[in-house]
């Protein structure tokens, strides 16, 4: 695989192609940060499946503490991408800098604010009396060292934008092996049980940060972090521009939030615990569909980015084909997966086969909208790339609103566990949708560039 890649020269489809593919295994592979641990807790003796179910309702919340690094890394390295394909080195240095500082200070502000608020949360988002504790001594561990979770997903992306994406995913990896290796020996070999998974969690994104940082502050890369000081206008066109995608992001962890307080409310005493338990297995899958399919589309966005900004709207076109057509064919492959592996899934996370049946159920209907899922996320990040944000996240936010009504109205008339379908309908309404939208949209765009800078 090549090391670098000219956005500008190099074919389309094998830009994206080594774009997407270390992009792709490295979203997949920092899935495992909160699958692994799931995989653990769920195998402790005794109390797996009621510390399973706590991790349930604290892991979303972590997520979401770690979405906020896309708002910063996506939108940076869009208008940095933009400024390397207009040959302004200088501004595209100073973007970088502004966002590795603003990353930084955003992180301490999320932990503070999660710290004093994380006992109200959990308790608001499904825990019961007996999962309250597992959750909350999760979560407390994982906050005090979230900056590192923020700052490896924000800067990574300024890696792959520069054409190193290779480097982003090794980066990616060796949080995950350290993981891995920390699990097995706190949770298991010094039965430090939950605490013990969210420990390893911690050094692991903590290992991914330092070789991230060595990287951007080193020699190899084009455009290497300076400190300037703060842009504020920079900041404000960072924000704009990763907002969409931070949205799309963040909005998963709401969601599932928003699921467990339905499932534990119509499940009850009964089924409340158990419908969380099998949700957090799902969830795990799903991510590791969704992750690595925003991997596709948002890591090669730099390719759309990069030749929007140099005026070459017939790459900009053509790179937009490719991604999409990048994303439809791995989505295609998932869903034929999805009606083969959830049995054996599910068996990782627990021997409670009423627990395993529910999230086998959930593994499959999360998963009929797949394709037209691809479609949509093709969408919102090559307007992103364009700099067309509002746009973007009308859309991001019409399919997430869509979905949150399908999961508060179909618990009023069927089973709790049929809340999961809700996912499925919402992608495949509003992936159509919003495909046919942006082809317009696009359009229009090139056409009045075209128009506006004389080009035939």
């Amino acid at each position: 695989m090549k090391r670098t890649n000219d956005l500008g020269k190099d074919s389309i489809l094998s830009l994206v192609l080594r774009l997407a593919v270390p992009a792709m295994l490295a979203q997949l592979v920092n899935v495992l940060y909160t699958a692994i641990d799931r995989m653990f807790i769920g195998n402790i003796p005794v109390i797996g499946d009621v510390a399973l179910a706590g991790i349930g309702v604290c892991a979303p919340i972590a997520e979401f503490i770690a979405s906020w690094g896309n708002l910063i890394g996506i939108g940076g390295s869009v208008y940095m991408a933009i400024k390397m394909g207009e040959k302004d080195n200088e501004k595209a240095s100073r973007i970088l800098s502004t966002c590795f500082q603003s990353l930084i200070v955003l992180s301490v502000i999320l932990a503070v604010v999660f710290m004093l608020a994380k006992g109200r949360l959990i308790t608001w988002f499904g825990a019961s009396s007996e999962t309250f504790g597992y959750a909350d001594e999760y979560l407390t561990i994982y906050i005090i060292g979230s900056i590192f979770a923020v700052m490896t997903i924000g800067m990574n992306y300024f890696i792959t934008c520069q054409g190193f994406a290779g480097t982003a995913m090794f980066s990616v990896i060796i949080g995950a092996l350290v993981n891995i290796l920390l699990d097995y020996v706190f949770v298991f070999l010094m039965n430090m049980q939950v605490a013990g998974a969210a420990l390893a969690t911690v050094i692991a994104q903590a290992c991914s940060c330092t070789w991230t940082m060595l990287f951007l502050f080193g020699k190899k890369v084009h455009i290497k972090v300076k400190l300037y000081s703060i842009s504020s206008q920079i900041v404000r066109k960072v924000c704009r521009l990763g907002f969409p995608a931070f949205i799309m992001y963040s909005t998963n962890s709401v969601i599932v939030i928003i699921l467990n307080i339905v499932l534990q409310k119509y499940g009850g005493e009964a089924m409340g615990d158990k419908l969380i338990s099998a949700s957090a297995i799902v969830q795990s899958y799903v991510l590791a569909i969704l992750n690595p399919l925003g991997g596709i589309t948002a890591g090669t966005s730099a390719v759309v980015s990069y030749n929007y900004g140099a005026r070459d709207y017939k790459r900009v076109i053509k790179a937009y084909n490719v991604i999409t057509g990048a994303a439809v064919v791995f989505c295609a492959v998932m869903f034929v997966v999805s009606r083969i592996v959830p049995h054996h899934i599910a068996m990782i996370f627990t021997q409670d086969a009423e627990i395993a049946a529910l999230a086998e159920w959930g593994m499959k209907a999360y998963t009929f909208g797949l394709v037209p899922l691809a479609m949509h996320y093709a969408a919102t990040d090559c307007l992103t790339a364009m700099g067309r944000a509002g746009t973007a996240l009308f859309m991001s936010a019409f399919r997430k609103i869509s979905f949150v009504v399908l999961v508060c109205v179909i618990p009023l008339f069927a089973a709790p566990e049929m809340t999961f379908i809700s996912q499925s309908l919402s992608d495949g309404i509003c992936g159509l949708i919003n495909t046919a939208a942006c082809i317009v949209i696009v359009k229009r765009i090139i056409n009045s560039e075209k128009e506006k800078y004389g080009i035939v």
